[in-house]
């Protein structure tokens, strides 16, 4: 396969993650909420596990969700040799260097 006839696009917007982001952190809040149920109980540390054992559990759902829309979303697109070559042969615009305002 010739590389050189495809570009990678991503097409990834905050758009597309952004469901998945508000749903992970309803669930902290919940963990952090029943972490807070269970502080006034006579064991705390049982608090404690509960916000590490939800936080554990939950990461690689939030891992996978984030990975498998980042593949979903990145595109092999075919490349017309033609309008490349006289794309990359098109004299170049002169351009100044940036310069401090002020």
């Amino acid at each position: 396969m010739d590389m050189r006839k495809y570009r990678v696009a991503c097409t990834l917007t905050f758009g597309d993650i952004y469901g998945q982001i508000i749903i992970w952190l309803v669930v902290l809040f919940i963990s952090l909420a029943a972490a807070l149920a269970l502080m006034g109980a006579s064991r705390p540390i049982y608090a404690l596990a509960t916000v590490g054992l939800i936080l554990v559990l939950s990461l690689p759902f939030l891992l996978f969700a984030f990975v498998t829309t980042l593949l979903n979303h990145i595109e092999f697109v075919t490349v017309d040799p033609a309008l490349e070559t006289r794309r990359n042969s098109a004299p170049a615009i002169a351009q100044k260097p940036a310069q401090a305002a002020g």
